[in-house]
């Protein structure tokens, strides 16, 4: 008789387990405030009709992440430092500060859905924003990275729970999933989706994670950033699934919260505007330290600084964020015009961290080859050029 030697999974996924971290965070991380608002949106706008295009996406947020966490882990370094490194500081600074540059609004962005959050819990945006600006300072100043990883899973998890939560409470509607259309407003949409998908810090921050944390097998980063892509496109999902019939999310301002909690209490009961504030907070709060660890590593090592000086490059970017929410009360179209911007600020480093993960003096054993090399600039030529010529029509 043979005997057949029965195949453990154990010590992997115990593996799987103890470097578990980088690629989900960043990847829930890339449903920040403003992508729950421009899901929300279309499913305010097209119903189900825009959910086609979402889960598309997740093969060319797949594709591209996975390039830049595999750079972490055949270098052991954050991108900023590898450009540095192999071509020049000037190149790394010209790469990494157009994304730093956006940090500010994406700072603006997230405040804003902490105080539309905020708003439908019943706290106001003028005691709720100095209070989260101080546990997010607590969070990132001096803390090891692998602290602030465990935080920030506890808020990954309360994050997807409440949007799973919120479609409980809708329910399942009797919508078409596909619509296709040529007008200005379904291209714009498009357009803000796409830029949705893959946003500047996303690659700073899970190569440096990858990095810091220490991860050494690609199929470890490669699983992990695959699970994450289809989590975060699926709560995209909900998202929309969620907001399906409602009023324009536009029209909603933060002085009058009373009218986003009547169209979400309509649509989804009594309940419903709890959930989705605790799911919006949830969302901003993680992309807030997500955003900031990302930028400012980026800097740091682009420019050789090391990160001793990160904490200071964040402060520097983020106080001002904390006060525009507010003054202007009506952020909802920022956060959508926010999503089309990234298509082209995606440009550059996207475009480097395709070219380190192709150098074999740099990747050794993990250079992209093959169909991974073909699947990367095929995805990222799509990106870019349906992002924008989705907006050039529009406009």
């Amino acid at each position: 008789m043979v005997k057949t030697q029965a195949i453990s999974f154990g010590p992997k996924l115990a593996e799987f387990a103890q470097y578990f971290g980088p690629a989900w965070i960043v990847m829930i991380a890339d449903v920040d405030a403003a992508s729950v608002l421009t899901a929300a949106e279309n499913g305010a706008v097209y119903g189900y009709g825009m959910i086609w295009i979402l889960l598309i996406l997740i093969v060319p947020l797949f594709v591209i992440q996975e390039a830049a966490g595999r750079i972490g882990v055949a270098t052991g370094k954050g991108l900023g430092e590898v450009v540095r490194e192999n071509f020049s500081r000037r190149t790394a600074l010209l790469v990494t500060l157009p994304m730093a540059a956006t940090d500010f609004l994406s700072y603006v962005a997230e405040y804003a859905g902490i105080a539309i959050g905020m708003s439908l819990l019943g706290v106001p945006p003028v005691f709720a924003l100095p209070v989260v600006f101080l546990i997010h300072l607590m969070v990132v100043y001096r803390q090891k990275y692998f602290t602030v990883e465990k935080a920030l899973l506890a808020v990954s998890i309360i994050f997807v729970a409440s949007y799973v939560a919120s479609l409980l409470l809708r329910g399942v509607m009797n919508y078409s999933p596909v619509y296709i259309g040529t007008n200005h407003q379904f291209l714009y949409f498009v357009a803000a989706d796409i830029g949705a998908v893959v946003m500047p810090f996303m690659l700073f921050y899970q190569a440096s994670a990858t990095a810091e944390k220490g991860v050494r097998s690609v199929w470890i980063s490669r699983t992990e950033t695959l699970l994450g892509a289809v989590v975060s496109e699926v709560i995209m999902v909900l998202i929309v699934m969620v907001t399906a019939g409602m009023d324009s999310f536009t029209s909603f301002t933060l002085a009058n919260p009373e009218k986003l909690s009547s169209g979400l209490s309509t649509v989804a009961g009594i309940y419903a505007p709890y959930v989705f504030g605790i799911g919006l907070v949830a969302a901003s709060f993680l992309a807030l330290v997500v955003i900031s660890l990302a930028g400012a590593w980026g800097v740091a090592e682009a420019a050789g600084w090391g990160r001793k000086r990160y904490f200071w490059i964040y402060l520097a970017e983020s106080i001002p964020a904390v006060f525009v929410p507010l003054v202007f009360t009506n952020l909802i179209s920022l956060a959508l015009n926010l999503m089309v911007a990234f298509v082209f600020v995606l440009m550059a480093p996207a475009i480097m961290t395709g070219l380190i993960a192709s150098n074999r003096k740099v990747m050794g054993e993990h250079t992209s080859t093959g169909i991974w090399k073909i699947a990367y600039w095929t995805c990222l030529v799509g990106i870019l050029s349906f992002g924008i010529l989705a907006l050039a029509t529009y406009s």
